[in-house]
């Protein structure tokens, strides 16, 4: 008897790809170029934006630590699920705080399912001259209170598996940069 598969039975693995970094950094920019590349290779990929989130999944919660752990949790959650299942997840969410990143790290260790790290390390006077959806101005101007990295901690990954610089590189060769861990980690 051959053991033959029919169309998308094959098992590809999976992996949460978790971009932290500050408001405006590029978090979303890449893991939507990211995206685009590895679904023109024919991967499984799924983006969940820090945004969207908050507006469906975490409706309702603040931004307190607390509020803000438990956000970082529900992410980690789904992404573990979606991961176990073959797909590769890219999560660009700020999670300023270091225990709530790693706990979520350690619920893909449970499952046996890979998360990796990436800083997307962009100085915050870089992120406020960009300010992509006018947070920092917010705040300067007494609107918003509790901007990570601001007036609210932000808790840089001390060993991440990838730190990308936006400031010195382009989005291309910061997404190249992301595609080279994936295949060293065979992913891709």
């Amino acid at each position: 008897m051959t053991d033959q598969k029919g169309p998308g039975t094959r098992k590809e693995p999976g992996a949460t790809i978790w971009l932290t970094g500050l408001p405006s950094s590029g978090k979303t920019t890449l893991a939507q170029s990211l995206a685009s590349r590895l679904t023109r290779q024919g991967h499984r990929v799924e983006v969940l934006d820090g945004d969207e989130i908050r507006t469906f999944l975490s409706a309702g919660l603040g931004f307190t630590r607390e509020d803000r752990n438990t956000n970082v949790q529900r992410v980690g959650l789904v992404a573990e699920v979606l991961a176990r299942n073959g797909i590769l997840v890219l999560v660009p969410v700020i999670a300023p705080y270091a225990d709530s990143r790693e706990a979520v790290r350690k619920r893909h260790e449970a499952s046996g399912t890979t998360y990796l790290e990436v800083h997307v390390a962009t100085p915050v006077q870089v992120c406020s001259v960009r300010d992509v959806k006018g947070l920092y101005a917010g705040q300067r101007s007494g609107r918003i209170s509790n901007l990570t990295g601001v007036d609210d901690p932000y808790e840089a990954p001390e060993a991440p598996d990838a730190r990308i610089e936006t400031v010195d590189s382009t989005v291309e060769e910061s997404t190249d940069a992301l595609l080279t861990l994936l295949a060293e980690r065979g992913l891709v």
